[in-house]
């Protein structure tokens, strides 16, 4: 195993047997022994890729494909059929709601089981005990048995547990689909300090802005293969389009490499993608006077001012943006959503604007991508390279740090 990763996985096959009607009972099983006819389901066909310590990739892909699967395979739930899986570190996982809960036990009884299987001492829970009940905001709940929670308590519970053990590698199977939009937030904050810290993460997810803002790398599975897999700039737009076409379209004859190879002829790749009903007109970016311009100082404000336009009247339009350096490095991205913003409410013509108080960016070249999409992640639109501006340094090396911005819808 190579110094640099802290996951490698080689040659991955796993295959269900799906049994059409299987007896439960040794009666039925004796009796009914035709029954037990199944169908085998190959879900992961050779899979190979590598994760390096610090990494944050993405697995997406339509349901069945595999991604449960390959976290399941990792957290060794399950085991291969063939292939290998070498990890480094303690490996922590959040792979369904309240896994390895008990329904019986208190919160806090339950914290103590939970975090000794991912390997902590009744010593070292007990360090971090007060830190765990309070991330999760059930201090009055604690000790209730976990079977009166809620779904949401639930995963608010195991998530700070999870978070909270100290791991190389966590693990996350869609488990921040739960809750509300605050904690959702806080979770992610959460794991932008583990990932700045150095944790390895592994997310699963259908909600491609989560994808986009948070992963180094976006892993999109098709089938049991590796389809793509590189950064979410590039993945995402293209798994978006290749699912708003299937919604559209219902089956169609070509596959999803032939219609990539068929665009690829055409000329280079379009930087305007229409998924939806909206049709922006331009992007601009503004200094606070109101003065269009394409330079700024690192610690000046910037406004960058999106003009839409849209046929039908949409009333849960969520606005993303997102940041590049020229060398593709992912610097920042947020959305109305993540800033717990009401839904935009669109028709006809409208702008919408983007304020970074302060860019503290280095000196270099920048673009900003712009989206406008549905609560689930879907888009109506989404542009690449909208904006490009240069940061011409007014301080040496102030590096990448949270942006402070504002929006006005």
């Amino acid at each position: 195993m190579r110094d640099e990763n802290a996951i490698e996985v080689r040659n991955l096959t796993k295959t269900y047997k799906v049994y059409l009607d299987k007896g439960s009972q040794l009666k039925e099983k004796l009796l009914f022994s035709k029954r037990r006819r199944y169908e085998e389901r190959q879900v992961l066909r050779g899979i190979n890729f590598d994760v390096k310590k610090g990494e944050a990739i993405g697995l997406i892909g339509h349901n069945g494909c595999g991604k449960s699967t390959t976290l399941k395979l990792l957290s060794k739930i399950i085991y291969p059929d063939s292939g290998t899986i070498e990890m480094r570190g303690r490996v922590s996982s959040l792979i369904e709601l309240g896994a390895g809960f008990h329904p019986d036990m208190s919160g806090r009884e339950n914290i103590y089981t939970n975090a000794s299987i991912f390997g902590l001492s009744k010593k070292e829970i007990d360090g971090r005990l007060d830190d765990i009940i309070a991330f999760s905001e059930l201090e009055e709940y604690i000790d209730n048995p976990v079977r009166t929670y809620s779904s949401g308590m639930y995963m608010r519970l195991a998530f700070s547990v999870a978070i909270n053990v100290d791991a190389d590698i966590l693990l996350i199977d869609e488990i921040l689909a739960v809750g509300d939009v605050a904690f959702q937030a806080k979770c992610f904050n959460r794991l932008r300090e583990a990932k700045a810290f150095g944790t390895t993460i592994v997310i699963v997810s259908h909600t491609m802005s989560q994808i986009e803002q948070f992963c180094d790398r976006c892993i999109w599975l098709q089938s049991g293969e590796i389809y793509k897999d590189e950064i979410p700039r590039v993945v995402v737009p293209k798994y978006l389009e290749f699912m708003s076409q299937k919604l559209n379209n219902g089956t169609n004859d070509k596959t999803e490499k032939e219609k990539d190879e068929e665009a690829e002829k055409n000329e280079g790749e379009k930087r305007r993608q229409h998924i939806g009903d909206v049709e922006v007109n331009q992007v601009k970016s503004y200094d606070t006077v109101g003065r269009e311009r394409q330079w700024f100082r690192n610690d000046e404000s910037i406004i960058i001012d999106i003009e839409y336009t849209t046929e039908k009247k949409i009333d849960d339009a969520v606005v993303g943006i997102a940041i590049y350096r020229d060398d593709q490095t992912y610097i920042y991205g947020t959305n109305t959503q993540i800033d717990s913003l009401p839904a935009l409410e669109m028709a006809n013509n409208g702008h919408v604007r983007f304020i970074i108080d302060k860019l503290l960016l280095n000196a270099g070249k920048y673009s900003f991508d712009i989206a406008f999409h549905r609560p689930d992640g879907f888009d109506y639109v989404f542009i690449k390279d909208a904006c490009e501006i240069e940061i011409k340094s007014s301080k040496s090396e102030v590096g990448i740090i949270s942006i402070q911005h504002q929006w006005e819808l």
